[in-house]
């Protein structure tokens, strides 16, 4: 039977990445998914925005990384991921907002972020058309981007296996194999393979595989909704994040929401609901599309006559404090977390990546495990990240 040095559960935006560098570095790596090829989860039912702008230290510095791989991808083995570096705007319409913002912002720049509080007339330079009535100012990290997760995940996907990685599709874990506390390799619907490591890179069904080794972890999926228009000529560049609630007695309250125009000019869309919708239904609603197009309309009323295409709904793992769990667990040697993303994996993966693989070979240098430390299992869960 042949030894793994690794396998990972979960094609998407974690395995993919970590298959990425784990092979890269010369350890032999199995991806199994039970679904029938790469980034058929919620990967592909990700809008595709990258940016380091959080409030955590941790997933600052492990989506810088992700946006250096994202920004030379193209340059360096020739794949157009659509990268575009168009930025992030956070908008405040409160004095509260803007205080956050501002003292956000010194904790970002404290960590290497090229990121500052502008005021509302450099907004509208920005963002042309811009309804600017009750608008104090904003955020603008001009590194930050998008790129698509499809394009992009098929190419970290046939580079891992130009490095090795092997894929088995349609096959899914049923259980891991331990002994004496110790990782000794996984079975499957088709097949039992050895491997001293596990990472767990479940996404939403992350629960379901620590359950497998009696291990609890506060991971729980819940849905949201994203939509994409027509193609018009681009006449805006940054992500806009409007940080805003909304009381919509009609079609249902809402916290922040968030769109940007890609490369082919269509402009991508999601809403955060209020409450959270818990569960993995994956169905569209009939609410999302007039709750999000008023207020994106309110906004930006260059919208107006755009026509939508579509719409879909998928699901993002959430933690407690909006932050996810990474590392050895300490209960099963060999066992590794990858979990809890809350929505964020396409943007950490590839800085993610190449931080599991240096954990598996042993090269973790002093940030990296800064960022396990503050990721870990055994973490406090009650300080919530201000910009999940």
């Amino acid at each position: 039977m042949v030894e793994y040095d690794v396998i990972i559960i979960g094609a998407g935006s974690v395995g993919v990445t970590t298959a990425l560098a784990t092979a890269n570095d010369g350890l032999k790596t199995l991806v199994i998914d039970s679904l029938p090829s790469v980034a058929q989860a919620d990967n592909k039912h990700a809008i595709g925005g990258i940016r380091a702008t959080h409030s955590h230290k941790g997933k600052i510095w492990l989506c810088q990384r992700s946006i250096e791989i994202f920004s030379t991808w193209e340059d360096k083995f020739g794949d157009d991921i659509w990268w575009n570096q168009g930025g992030y705007i956070f908008l405040a319409f409160t004095e509260n907002d803007k205080k956050l913002l501002q003292e956000t912002v010194q904790l970002q720049k404290s960590y290497g972020l090229n990121i500052n509080y502008v005021d509302a007339e450099k907004i509208k330079q920005i963002i042309p058309g811009i309804n600017d009535n009750g608008l104090l100012g904003g955020t603008f990290s001009p590194e930050d981007g998008n790129a698509s997760p499809l394009l992009a995940s098929h190419a970290f996907y046939r580079h891992s296996k130009n490095y090795g990685a092997e894929y088995h599709f349609n096959e899914k874990v049923i259980d891991i194999m331990t002994k004496k506390d110790r990782i000794i390799g996984v079975k499957t619907t088709q097949d039992q393979y050895n491997a001293k490591n596990v990472i767990n890179a479940a996404g939403a069904h992350a629960k379901d595989i620590s359950n497998m080794l009696g291990i609890p972890i506060p991971v729980e999926p819940e849905s949201h909704e994203a939509g994409i228009t027509e193609p018009v000529k681009n006449f805006f560049s940054p992500m806009i994040v409007d940080i805003r609630p909304y009381s919509d007695p009609k079609f249902g309250d809402s916290k922040n929401y968030y769109f940007y125009q890609n490369n082919e000019g269509k402009i991508i869309f999601c809403i955060t609901p209020e409450p959270n919708i818990p569960g993995v239904d994956r169905r569209e609603t009939s609410s999302f599309l007039p709750q999000i197009s008023k207020r994106m309309i309110q906004l930006l009323p260059r919208l107006r006559n755009i026509k939508v295409r579509r719409t879909w709904r998928g699901l993002y793992p959430m933690t407690p404090d909006g932050n996810p769990i990474i590392g050895q667990d300490n209960q099963i040697e060999g066992y590794i977390n990858a979990v809890g993303m809350c929505g964020q994996g396409f943007m950490t993966g590839p800085g993610l990546g190449e931080l599991l693989s240096r954990l598996l070979t042993g090269k973790l240098n002093l940030q990296d495990k800064e960022i396990l430390d503050s990721l870990s299992y055994t973490r406090d869960f009650g300080a919530e990240e201000e910009l999940k």
